[in-house]
């Protein structure tokens, strides 16, 4: 493991790192209350919502804008989504500080990281004047000065860390905006939200290195790697809730559980329900498969929840019996517990949205206390 030294960061960074980490955590939590009030497509237009830089508040006002022939305006809904973009952006004036404070030590690495920056900035006007081919350009080059500098430099000043939170959330820029325009695509509304999900593990773990409090343990390699295997099985169960929402098949069972409509096995499609691209032009909102392919989607998500459950309870457990990491351990088996039934309590209660946003939330809870725990455990020094 790289070692950080505080020395070697602006004597904010840190703060920085940590508003940005809650920022994100933030706007992941209130992406969820977007996609599950179903106003996801409430600004058909990127990233204006119908041409206005907020968003319109009554019909009348936008009624000559060529938006309203894609969906009619809903004010209600529209300040959801434009919001969310707001704080996304935000977010990516957080995360482009970061990465060009921890480029200065590098030998042109503020010009790097500005130009890739810069780039990208131009793509979007050409975006909104429909230059496509060109914006998609300019996007490309700067995501690739900005990989050169994460396969070049070192992490010993969060220089790679900055610099890949920022290529991340480039990409996770364009998702977002491929959300809208293709119709709520369910590969891409699952690939937006791994998207904020990395984005947020990656500022947590910079926020952590950062502040350089380390907890020093003799078995820190070895419980790393079992974290890194529990980080892994919750980054595949995250996956799958979010293909679950994507496909509206949170209640493809109804409100029964653990049974499935009465089944312990009822009639399902896999192969259907796990076919990632279906084309360009479907409007997806309200979901497009039949109700067996949604029920092989609940199916997969159950029996993968059990898997995750148990594994971490079980890293919970071996956490409690190591001094020092007993509080986390603690923290893990609530957190998964309270997670398992929450996801419950969705299918019983039918999917109430307070509950869904909240089991959103314990997602980014259960990977706040795994990257945590991935970026302070450290061998004592001299330890072979």
């Amino acid at each position: 493991m790289v070692q950080t030294s505080r020395t070697q960061l602006y004597r904010h960074f840190h703060r920085i790192a940590w508003l940005a980490t809650a920022l994100a955590a933030a706007l992941i939590v209130f992406g969820a209350f977007v996609r599950l009030s179903n106003a996801g497509l409430s600004c058909p237009d990127w990233p204006t919502c119908y041409g206005k830089a907020t968003w319109p508040t009554a019909a009348a006002q936008v009624v000559d804008h060529a938006a309203t022939a894609i969906r009619p305006v809903d004010p209600t809904r529209a300040w959801r989504e434009q919001v969310h973009r707001m704080l996304a952006g935000a977010l990516g004036v957080l995360v482009l500080t970061l990465a060009l404070l921890a480029a200065r030590g590098r030998r042109r690495g503020v010009a790097q990281i500005a130009l890739a920056a810069g780039l990208v900035a131009l793509a979007i006007p050409q975006y909104m004047r429909g230059a496509h081919a060109p914006a998609a350009m300019l996007a490309v080059v700067g995501e690739l000065l900005l990989l050169v500098g994460v396969l070049r430099w070192s992490n010993v000043d969060l220089a790679r860390a900055s610099a890949l939170t920022l290529m991340v959330i480039v990409f996770q820029a364009l998702l977002g905006m491929w959300t809208v325009t293709w119709l709520l695509k369910p590969i891409v509304v699952m690939g937006h939200l791994l998207g904020g999900l990395t984005t947020f593990a990656l500022l947590a773990w910079i926020a952590w290195r950062a502040t350089d409090s380390p907890i020093l343990s003799a078995d820190a390699r070895r419980l790393r790697l079992l974290l890194g295997i529990g980080l892994a099985l919750l980054a595949v169960q995250i996956a799958l809730g979010g293909w679950t929402s994507a496909n509206y098949a949170a209640l493809a069972c109804g409100t029964d559980f653990p049974r499935c409509a009465g089944h312990w096995w009822p009639q399902h499609d896999f192969r259907e329900g796990f076919v990632l691209w279906r084309g360009i032009g479907v409007d997806y909102e309200g979901g497009v498969l039949d109700n067996p392919a949604r029920v092989a989607i609940q199916m997969a998500h159950r029996l993968a929840a059990v898997v995750v459950f148990v594994y971490l309870l079980g890293m919970a457990a071996k956490l409690l019996r190591i001094p020092g990491l007993r509080g986390w351990g603690v923290a893990l088996a609530l957190l998964v517990c309270l997670q398992v039934g929450l996801g419950i309590s969705n299918v019983l209660l039918a999917l109430p949205l307070p509950i869904a946003i909240l089991h959103n939330a314990g997602a980014v809870a259960l990977l706040f206390v795994l990257v945590a725990l991935l970026a302070r455990l450290r061998p004592p020094e001299g330890w072979e």
